[in-house]
């Protein structure tokens, strides 16, 4: 009985039966690229962009309130940009506190949606101004807290996103909302179809 002093993979290696971690990453990244590049050249038009027009919607522009009637912390409840679920909105002006957003002199006027992005609290009537603070929550299902000075950025609670915000436009005297950031809680798009 004759024993090799040879490991028994140099013998497989060598026959290419075996391969190392190294070869075989190498190897299954190498076939990865090729398959991809081969798709695009073995079909065919599938690389082809086509031309299509933009399909441009724009938020309906409403009238919310006249600036010289509005109340320092005194919010005023719409509905936007529908009458539709979730678009229960609210429009304050913040008492001379600068907000991200905000319009007027003092760019202290905002609005935000009442819906929680969490789970759809409603947050009526939890708009609390305190010092320099300005936030709406806590949510009563799991206390997220959001800052309308800061775009509605989550400062505590459950929520990951900031609570949408109306664009807001002024024309001379009258507010109007004409956009929004973020999406309604609940719906996949802002705008329902007609």
């Amino acid at each position: 009985m004759t024993t090799t002093n040879k490991p028994h993979d140099d013998s497989a290696t060598a026959h290419g039966h075996c391969m190392n971690r190294r070869q075989f990453l190498l190897f299954s990244s190498a076939t990865a690229a090729a398959a991809s590049t081969t798709t695009i050249t073995l079909f065919p038009g599938t690389a082809e962009a086509k031309q299509l027009k933009a399909r441009v919607v724009g938020y309906p522009r409403k009238f919310l309130a006249k600036l010289s009637e509005l109340q320092d912390h005194q919010p005023i409840n719409f509905n936007y940009p529908d009458d539709g679920k979730n678009a229960y909105c609210m429009l304050v002006k913040m008492g001379n506190v600068k907000a991200g957003g905000g319009i007027g002199p003092q760019r202290d006027v905002v609005a935000f949606t009442y819906m929680c992005t969490h789970q759809g609290g409603p947050l009526q009537g939890s708009y609390k101004a305190t010092d320099e603070h300005r936030t709406l929550g806590p949510c009563p299902f799991h206390l997220s807290l959001y800052d309308l000075r800061r775009h509605g950025i989550i400062v505590s609670g459950q929520a990951y996103q900031s609570l949408p915000q109306i664009l807001l436009e002024l024309d001379g005297d009258d507010i109007y909302a004409v956009g929004m950031m973020g999406l309604l809680f609940g719906r996949n798009e802002n705008l329902i179809s007609a």
